[in-house]
C-alpha cells in the first residue's frame, strides 16, 4: 500500500505558510513597501518629530522613494529620536543632503523629504547606514499663515476703517437728516397718491364723458362732411381761380382802360404833369386869391 505524503497535517502547514506569506506581502503592500526592490537605510536625529510615525512616506521633490522604517527614542538625551528611513538603492544621497521633517498636507500629517542639490561628477556620497544631517521644514500651515497674515491684517485695518466711517455716518446728523427727508418724501408721496386717487374717482369720469361728447361731435362732423359735394366745390374754386388769372392777365396787358392806366407810360406822364400843374395852380390860388375870385365872380375890370 502506497503511503500518502500529503497528510492533513502537511496540508495545514502549507496553508499556514502561504497565509503568512500572503499576509506579510499584503501588509507591506498596504504600507507602500515594495519588498522585492532592494533598499538602503539612512538615519536622522531629531529633538521633536511632531507626530511622525513608521510607514510615513519619504519623498524627493514630491515623489515617494521610500518610507520611515523605524523610530527609536531615548528621552534621557536632548535629541531623543533616531529616525530610520529606507529608500530605494537608486536614490543616492550626496554629502550635504538633509533629511527634513515637514507637514504633508493641511491635516497636519508628517512626512520626510530628502533635500539635496544636483549631484556633481566626483561628489562624495553617504553610504547606507550613515546618519544624515536632519532638518525641520516650515509647516504648510505656517507658510499659509505667513502668506495670509499680512493680507488678513490689511483687510482687518480696512474693515476697522470702514466700521469707524459707518459709525461716524450713523452717529452724525447727515443720516438723521436723510432719514427725515426720506420720511417727508414718503409722506408727500402718500398725499400725492391720495390726490391722484381722488382725481381718478372724481375728475376722470367727467373727462371721459367730455371726451365721449367730443367724439360724438366729431362723428357728426364727419357725417356732415360725407354729404358735401367736394367735386362741385373744387370745380367752383377752380373756376374762380381761372377768372382771377384772366383778370390778372388783362391787368398786365395794355388792352382796356385799367390795363392802359397800369401799363401806358405816356398816360402816366400826362397824369403826373397834370397833377404838377394842378399843384402849381393851387399854390398860385393861395398866393393871389383876388385874381381868381375877381375873375370868377364879377368879371374883369380895367385897371
Amino acid at each position: 500500500m502506497k503511503k500518502n505524503f500529503f497528510t492533513r497535517e502537511v496540508k495545514v502547514g502549507i496553508m499556514v505558510t502561504v497565509a503568512v506569506f500572503v499576509i506579510y506581502f499584503g501588509l507591506n503592500f498596504l504600507k507602500g513597501i515594495d519588498i522585492l526592490s532592494p533598499t538602503a537605510n539612512y538615519y536622522a536625529i531629531y529633538n521633536n518629530i511632531d507626530g511622525l510615525v513608521t510607514s510615513s512616506p519619504v519623498l524627493v521633490k514630491g515623489y515617494k522613494v521610500g518610507q520611515v522604517e523605524e523610530i527609536q527614542y531615548d528621552f534621557s538625551k536632548e535629541n531623543s529620536f533616531v529616525v530610520c528611513i529606507s529608500v530605494t538603492k537608486d536614490v543616492l544621497l550626496p554629502k550635504g543632503a538633509k533629511i527634513e521633517l515637514f507637514d504633508n498636507g493641511l491635516m497636519g500629517g508628517k512626512a520626510i523629504q530628502i533635500v539635496y542639490s544636483p549631484l556633481l561628477p566626483d561628489q562624495e556620497l553617504y553610504a547606507p547606514g550613515d546618519t544624515v544631517e536632519s532638518a525641520v521644514g516650515t509647516g504648510l500651515m505656517a507658510q499659509v499663515a505667513g502668506d495670509l497674515m499680512p493680507k488678513i491684517q490689511s483687510i482687518s485695518e480696512q474693515a476697522d476703517s470702514l466700521i469707524r466711517s459707518l459709525r461716524v455716518i450713523t452717529e452724525g446728523n447727515a443720516l438723521k437728516n436723510s432719514l427725515i427727508s426720506i420720511e417727508n418724501t414718503t409722506a408727500n408721496f402718500d398725499q400725492t397718491s391720495i390726490q391722484l386717487k381722488k382725481m381718478m374717482n372724481n375728475d376722470l369720469p367727467r373727462i371721459v364723458k367730455d371726451v365721449n361728447g367730443i367724439t360724438g361731435d366729431l362723428k357728426k362732423i364727419s357725417g356732415n362732411l360725407s354729404t358735401v359735394d367736394f367735386a362741385a366745390t373744387f370745380a367752383s374754386i377752380n373756376h374762380t381761380i381761372a377768372n382771377l388769372n384772366l383778370l390778372t392777365d388783362k391787368l398786365n396787358s395794355k388792352e382796356g382802360t385799367v390795363g392802359l392806366l397800369l401799363n401806358d407810360m405816356g398816360l402816366y406822364n400826362n397824369l403826373t404833369s397834370t397833377a404838377a400843374n394842378a399843384d402849381k395852380l393851387l399854390i398860385d390860388l393861395k398866393q393871389n386869391p383876388k385874381r381868381y375870385v375877381h375873375f370868377s365872380l364879377f368879371g374883369s375890370k380895367e385897371n
